[in-house]
């Protein structure tokens, strides 16, 4: 019976020794793969870019946000040492790209040049939205603010932004101003502006801005408003007449006229705005690398000029800073857009 008992409390021994080295194995064997898992996430990030990076523009080709994201693209390339590709996807006013960019992977080498139309103003006029701005993305930077103008015909009475809103309240029926479509910027900025000084003004919705430009040019209607950038040649060659524009400060290409803030209306600053962002989830240093070339890139004086000559201002800064700017837009438009009933079904 002792040796019976001896033995089974060897083979027990033994069992135990053995289970306790299966379990150091397994754990071993976990711990590697863990570390292998962990090494090859770092080295991936450590390695970005290996390929190209696809850049999604949800318009399409030849408009000042496209032309822009080409910019961009190019001297970024040239950062990073690999090429970046505009891919444009438009569509449902930029829904469609930008929804495209929410669902790709988050590793840096898919990104969409966000428009404040798309991120700002379309969650608040479209009834059903494939993307959540602020949980869907992950924000690389802001590339830079597009100034707007209130432009008028030369036969429009009117010199000043004073003239506007008083010839809006003795008009019939107010003063008729064209944007290119509903819910876009300028549409926004008219209905603050009415907002705020009490001004009679009636949208005229176009269908793109170059053909609201050619009624105003024509004196089909009073006034638009629009992007310095359409204006610019209209205005120096007294083919448009100047009313005011929607900066803090005048713009660089046009600093002869006066904001809406000199022209009596405090605070009144809308800017159409451009910036990259990713989808959600891109591991922080992935994130930081395109930020730190993306403000690299905005401090080049070559970049700065070419971005000023399609009237956007580089505004390099903090992927955090372009977050809470996105925060502030989203809420002050849904005010006006709710306010003035805006919708696009």
């Amino acid at each position: 019976m002792k040796n019976y008992t001896s033995m089974q409390q060897t083979s027990l021994r033994v069992d135990l020794g053995r289970r306790s080295w299966l379990s150091m194995a397994a754990m071993a064997a976990i711990s590697a793969l863990s570390f292998g898992g962990f090494t090859s996430a770092a080295q991936a990030q450590d390695s970005f870019p290996n390929k190209p990076i696809r850049l999604v523009v949800p318009f399409t080709p030849g408009g000042v946000t496209d032309t822009s994201a080409r910019v961009i693209a190019e001297y970024l390339g040239q950062r990073l040492g690999q090429n970046v590709l505009v891919d444009n996807k438009p569509g449902a006013s930029g829904n469609i790209g930008t929804a495209l960019v929410k669902s790709a992977a988050p590793d840096g080498y898919t990104l969409v040049l966000g428009f404040d139309g798309t991120m700002v103003i379309n969650p608040h006029v479209f009834p059903r939205l494939p993307f959540d701005t602020l949980k869907d993305f992950t924000p690389i930077g802001k590339i830079g603010d597009a100034t707007l103008i209130l432009v008028a015909h030369p036969d429009t009475p009117v010199k000043s932004l004073a003239d506007v809103i008083a010839l809006s309240k003795s008009t019939p029926g107010g003063l008729s101003f064209g944007t290119s479509g509903t819910g876009g910027t300028p549409h926004i900025a008219g209905e603050l502006l009415k907002m705020q000084t009490g001004a009679k003004l009636v949208h005229v919705p176009y269908k793109g801005g170059g053909q609201a430009m050619t009624d105003v040019v024509g004196g089909t209607i009073p006034l638009v408003y629009t992007a310095v950038a359409g204006a610019h040649g209209f205005v120096k060659s007294g083919r448009l007449r100047a009313v005011a524009v929607s900066s803090a400060k005048r713009s660089s290409a046009l600093p002869d006229v006066p904001t809406f803030i000199e022209s009596g209306v405090p605070d009144f600053v809308v800017n159409s705005w451009v910036g990259l962002l990713a989808p959600v989830n891109l591991p922080p240093a992935i994130a930081s690398r395109l930020n730190t070339d993306l403000n690299a890139v905005l401090n080049d004086p070559a970049v700065r000029e070419r971005l000023r000559v399609l009237g956007i201002d580089a505004t390099p800064g903090s992927a955090e800073q372009f977050r809470e700017e996105m925060r502030r837009d989203l809420a002050r438009y849904g005010a006006v857009v709710k306010a003035a009933g805006i919708l696009v079904e």
